[in-house]
C-alpha cells in the first residue's frame, strides 16, 4: 500500500511542478535564457530520480521513506500552491 501511495504522490508532484513551470510567474522570467530552455527538463528529470529512489526504498520495505516522500510532497504542494496563486 505504501508503494501505491508513494507512486500517487509522485504523480501529484509531477503535476504540481508542471503547473509551476507553466503558470507564467514573473520569477520564472528572471532565469537566464539557457535555464528557461533546458531548466524544465532538468527539473523533471530530478523529480523523476527522487521518485524512483523513493519507490525503490519503499519497495525494499523501508516505509520511513514513504513518510519522507509524503513530507516532501506536502512541502512541494504548499510551495507550488503559493507560486501558482501568486502568494509568493
Amino acid at each position: 500500500m505504501a508503494l501505491i501511495i508513494t507512486f500517487l504522490l509522485g504523480i501529484a508532484n509531477f503535476a504540481m511542478q508542471r503547473g509551476v513551470l507553466e503558470c507564467g510567474h514573473p520569477a520564472l522570467d528572471l532565469m537566464p535564457a539557457a535555464m528557461r530552455r533546458h531548466g524544465a527538463r532538468w527539473a523533471m528529470a530530478a523529480e523523476f530520480l527522487v521518485l524512483v529512489g523513493a519507490l525503490y526504498l519503499v519497495a525494499l520495505g523501508e516505509t520511513t521513506w514513504a513518510w519522507a516522500y509524503f513530507g516532501y510532497s506536502v512541502v512541494n504542494g504548499v510551495a507550488g500552491w503559493a507560486i501558482i496563486t501568486r502568494r509568493m
